[in-house]
């Protein structure tokens, strides 16, 4: 038999399951997997409150893509080879300067020779704190050739889903949302706005005449102001060129927006299953002009109220209502026994 490895989501259901005080085997059980498989993750990524599952995630991807380059810097953490790039890394050397440079210094020592490519890996796997936001706040300003995290001539990108409170990543408290465009089949023109609120799986859709950054803006902060204040304190969303007014959402509504790393769909795997299942009812290559509003608050109704797995059986609206309503989050799935 296979393995199948672990999900996005599977692992935002440990993340939770830590949260709330399970063991492996508790954990597991509700995953319909071997204890095993939750010691093994917990031990290679990190346990208890250091487990997070946006950069257990990013880990494993990276892992699984480009093993050789990013093991050669992440699995042994005390090599020279590692210490050079984190000291020059402290100095603010960009990944190809450092590469450069540990080129001229130990040329009859390729074994302590690293791309700027590696360099980028191992940025994006460094554990969240002041020396990584350091890092890749310098990285911002500095440009980069040849590809590597955030933000480059994406001059609206300001805060990272690295920087987005801890909150957020636990699935505890509602108000955490992500959101994304469903396009259609006209290039520039009408889209569907989708936001998910990351705790009740709650989905709210909204009609867009165009897929700019001003339709954006407006469609976002029509429907989020229908949302209590309390209620909206993040949203988490891609680099795409649509957030661009993103500043103007948290200017009039108080939501911070938080960006995901470049090509990394799975730091908004919420977003990513939803829009699965949307498809069912907008399949690609439909025109979105010919979808009105009135219809897509029927679709979201429907998958509002589908039992989810992920809420012990208790659907999104039904969770959505009890926290509105002050319950905690383990009140509001026991709905669903």
């Amino acid at each position: 038999m296979s393995y199948l490895h672990l999900g996005a989501e599977e692992r935002e259901e440990i993340r939770c399951g830590l949260a709330r005080g399970w063991s492996e085997r508790a954990i597991a059980r509700s995953l319909h997997r071997s204890p095993s498989t939750i010691s093994r993750e917990l031990r290679r990524l990190g346990a208890g409150a250091d487990y997070c599952a946006v950069r257990a995630h990013d880990q494993a991807q990276d892992l699984k893509r480009k093993p050789r380059r990013a093991r050669k810097l992440a699995e042994r953490p005390y090599n020279r080879l590692r210490q050079d790039v984190l000291r020059k890394l402290r100095q603010k050397y960009a990944p190809q300067q450092i590469a450069s440079w540990l080129r001229r210094h130990y040329p009859n020592e390729p074994e302590r020779w690293v791309s700027h490519q590696t360099i980028y890996t191992f940025i994006e796997i460094l554990p969240k704190g002041e020396f990584k936001r350091e890092v890749l706040h310098c990285l911002r300003h500095e440009g980069k050739a040849g590809g590597g995290p955030a933000g480059a001539h994406r001059p609206w990108v300001d805060q990272l889903i690295h920087d987005r409170p801890a909150e957020a990543e636990a699935r505890r408290l509602p108000g955490h949302w992500e959101g994304d465009l469903l396009l259609g089949k006209a290039a520039g023109g009408a889209a569907v706005g989708v936001l998910l609120e990351r705790v009740s799986r709650h989905i709210h859709l909204v009609k867009l005449e165009r897929h700019d950054a001003y339709s954006t803006y407006q469609g976002f902060k029509r429907k989020l102001a229908t949302v209590p204040l309390h209620y909206r304190q993040t949203l988490t969303y891609d680099q795409g060129s649509e957030m661009a007014e993103h500043a103007r959402l948290t200017q009039h509504l108080g939501i911070q927006v938080y960006f995901c790393d470049p090509h990394s769909p799975w730091q908004r795997a919420g977003c990513e299953n939803i829009n699965g299942l949307l498809r069912q009812y907008l399949p690609k290559g439909m025109d979105m002009r010919e979808v009105t509003q009135t219809e897509l608050e029927w679709i979201a109704r429907q998958l509002n109220d589908r039992p989810r797995k992920t809420l012990n059986w208790a659907t999104p609206n039904e969770v959505w209502r009890a926290m509105l309503n002050g319950k905690s989050f383990e009140q509001a799935v026991a709905l669903g026994t």
